[in-house]
């Protein structure tokens, strides 16, 4: 084999790798679109800036780097899917549920998640700096050890979430 065919078929073997983990463009239009379920979907770096996708069910799937930048996601089920790294700064998610879901580094600055469920959701390094936590369920002292926030930020009575700094 010369040098270029073994170039090629490790490059051809490593990228069919990551076809596995790319979004699912048809998926994603389909949230858009107002599909009230999508579960265990790749969601994977979608979109979801500035929309209006409220009552659905996204457990289980993986929004992972997505951008939720003031988007409306009323209460949508979240419950067991990968939010890490998202973008969702001023968003709102009233009464939804991030149920044993990832939320490791994802930032929900300036977001409404007034009476969101957090139970057994992962929080490591989520910035919630100025958000409103009000009513929260399930929220903990030791999932907000883990995340970060400032004086602007609302939490249940007897929390308090370590400053970012």
């Amino acid at each position: 084999m010369t040098r270029f065919s073994v170039f090629l078929a490790a490059l051809v073997t490593v990228s069919a790798g990551f076809g596995a983990h790319a979004q699912d463009p048809g998926q994603i239009e389909s949230v858009r679109n107002g599909a009230k379920s999508c579960t265990g979907c790749n969601l994977f770096q979608a979109d979801f800036a500035y929309q209006s996708i409220t009552d659905a069910n996204l457990s289980g799937s993986r929004l992972r780097q997505g951008d939720m930048t003031a988007a409306t996601m009323d209460r949508t089920n979240f419950s067991g899917a990968n939010l890490s790294v998202v973008e969702a700064f001023g968003g709102r998610f009233t009464r939804a549920s991030f149920a044993n879901a990832d939320l490791s580094d994802a930032s929900f600055v300036g977001a409404y998640l007034g009476y969101a469920n957090f139970a057994g959701a992962r929080m490591s390094g989520a910035v919630i700096s100025g958000a409103n936590l009000e009513g929260a369920r399930g929220l903990t002292q030791a999932q907000l050890n883990e995340a970060c926030g400032d004086s602007g930020t609302i939490l249940p009575s007897g929390l308090r979430v370590p400053y970012c700094g």
